[in-house]
């Protein structure tokens, strides 16, 4: 055996690194889910079993169940329900668009201008940190108790997120692009809309997401403490009422419409924001 034969022999096997995946992230998405739901729910009924809690508090699972079936029907026929839930609707959509046009403004301000970071932010931070339910009775004092004073709670709440997003999104390119553009001879203006903010609508997006959460947030906050006709009025007197099972059928349908203006706000990011899903692709694919 010669000496070159020797040392391959010597050699030990090519090993391929491989990463372990542990098994609970092999389940797939629907029955990890389904799981939860089966897992939470036998703990709701568990707990009811052996009267930790009096049925006013946490009432089993069936009682509401059967307000859910309630409530879907009433909806589904056209009944007092949908007018509320439209209602609640107008005021969480009025209020998100209020939002994205004064949060993406401010955020251009405070991320463009040394003037908006140096002396425009101090106070819109100073204002994030106040609990901003408690400026729920101002709002009623100022616009009342219709509509108008519900949808500027629920903008008032999402406007912060989508100021701090912006503002990071624009901080967000690099200093060889913009160094690239100002070579070129481009604008101020130019350099905005053409660089900076492509290269952060990751950043805004997530501001938008959670916006869509603190929107609906307030739009009930404000029916809750101010009366009206949506949703969260049906919420208040099913408490005056003692009427739990209702009131967590109500939750359950308005978490429904909070989780579909979060994917549709998701859904328009897949579209616009095109280059980021290619690349999360390719590394996946690398």
């Amino acid at each position: 055996m010669t000496h070159v034969q020797l040392e391959r022999s010597e050699a030990p096997p090519e090993t391929l690194w491989q990463e372990e995946v542990p098994l609970i992230d092999r389940i797939p998405r629907p029955v990890g889910m389904a799981l939860l739901a089966v897992a939470f729910i036998a703990l709701w009924q568990g707990v009811h079993a052996i009267g930790l809690f009096s049925p006013i508090i946490l009432p089993p699972p069936a009682a509401v169940f059967r307000d859910i079936l309630l409530v879907g029907t009433n909806l589904a026929t056209g009944g007092y329900m949908l007018a509320a839930l439209w209602i609640t609707l107008q005021e969480v959509a009025l209020g998100f668009v209020i939002a994205i046009a004064v949060g993406f403004t401010l955020g251009v301000i405070v991320g463009e201008s040394s003037f908006g970071e140096r002396v425009v932010l101090p106070y819109l931070v100073a204002i994030d940190t106040m609990p901003k339910v408690a400026f729920a009775p101002l709002f009623l004092a100022w616009f009342g108790f219709g509509i108008s004073s519900k949808v500027a709670l629920a903008a008032f709440i999402a406007t912060f997120p989508i100021v701090v997003a912006t503002a990071a999104g624009l901080h967000a390119s690099d200093e060889n692009a913009r160094m690239l553009f100002k070579t070129m001879g481009a604008t101020r203006w130019q350099t905005l809309w053409r660089m900076k903010l492509p290269l952060g609508l990751p950043h805004i997006f997530t501001g938008l997401k959670i916006a869509s959460v603190g929107v609906m947030a307030g739009a009930i906050t404000g029916e809750f403490l101010g009366g009206g006709k949506g949703f969260g009025e049906l919420i208040r007197v099913a408490a005056a009422q003692l009427n739990t099972p209702r009131i967590f059928s109500l939750i359950l349908f308005l978490s429904l419409v909070g989780l579909a203006l979060f994917w549709l706000v998701s859904f328009v990011e897949r579209r616009i924001v095109f280059w980021r899903r290619r690349a999360e692709a390719g590394g996946l694919n690398a």
